[in-house]
């Protein structure tokens, strides 16, 4: 698929039911990140807060493995430090690269690791990475699957993207789709099918039995030419989240990880609210590209 946000560059490192995706981005880009799901593996996103220090991130990194695979971000790092990128210190210059993971293990499976962020960030680097992305199962999205409350009768979920441009401004929303929840078609009514299993979950958890499987999120990277803050940046997270749960029933659950971190390269000025928007739409139109129930 074509990308057409300035300054964004995607590339994965994908095996056998797993693999990791890295965005890189351009010196000067902005971020910021909203987590909604009770269940997340991550790691740097304190860094990304408004308050917080650091006005800028070189790459954001998308994961399997769960909370091993953020071990793939060293590598990652490593890339991007041989580049000459990151915040300058006394001791060198220092990469920002905020990481999410999802949960793809199964007994016996890879995991991401340091040479697979490397890998991955590499092929982000590579010319012909430019302008493109593929999608489906590879990268971060190789072992996600959707309807995972159906557990059996689970269905694939992967990798997916989409854009929203208006004039010069563009949003693209890349999203890993492992959710607990099933991704609606477009005018489908919200289901109530799955309460049920919260229900079931809860009464083991009451009498003492099996604690809900935390093996489900779905986890993405918004990013824009627009030129904002990270205040900014952490609207435009908001309104990917709001695109997810359009797209997705049920949403942000304690049993997902549901996170979005944000990047502008601030190239176009724009209205935060209309770049919200904009977020939102993508993120919703690419969760829809991902399998579902009925596929």
């Amino acid at each position: 698929m074509e990308v057409t946000v300035p300054g964004v560059s995607i590339g994965h490192w994908s095996t056998e039911g797993t693999g990791c995706t890295v965005v890189l981005f351009d010196q000067g880009t902005v971020a910021s990140v909203e987590v909604r799901g009770g269940a997340p593996a991550s790691r740097e996103l304190d860094v990304l807060g408004p308050l917080m220090t650091v006005q800028q991130v070189d790459a954001a990194l998308l994961t399997g493995g769960s909370a091993f695979g953020l071990a793939s971000a060293d590598g990652v790092m490593r890339f991007l430090q041989e580049q000459g990128r990151g915040v300058q210190t006394p001791a060198g210059r220092v990469p920002i690269v905020p990481t999410l993971g999802l949960f793809d293990l199964a007994e016996g499976t890879a995991r991401p690791d340091a040479e697979s962020g490397y890998l991955a960030a590499a092929a982000a680097a590579a010319p012909e990475s430019a302008g493109r992305v593929a999608v489906g199962a590879l990268g971060a999205g190789t072992g996600a699957r959707a309807g995972r409350w159906r557990r059996e009768d689970s269905y694939p979920g992967g990798l997916v993207y989409a854009e929203q441009r208006l004039g010069e401004l563009v949003v693209g929303a890349l999203c890993a789709v492992n959710a607990f929840g099933d991704v609606l078609a477009p005018g489908e009514e919200p289901s109530l099918d799955s309460v049920p299993v919260f229900e079931a979950l809860a009464a083991a958890a009451r009498s003492g039995g099996a604690q809900p499987p935390r093996t489900n999120t779905t986890i993405g990277v918004v990013f824009t030419n627009a030129k904002l803050d990270k205040t900014g940046c952490h609207l435009i997270a908001q309104g990917a989240h709001d695109g997810l749960a359009r797209a997705l029933q049920p949403p942000h659950t304690r049993l997902d990880g549901d996170a979005f971190i944000a990047a502008a390269t601030g190239r176009v000025d724009a209205d935060v609210d209309t770049v919200r928007l904009l977020a939102l739409s993508a993120t919703a139109r690419a969760i829809a590209c991902a399998a579902r129930k009925d596929a």
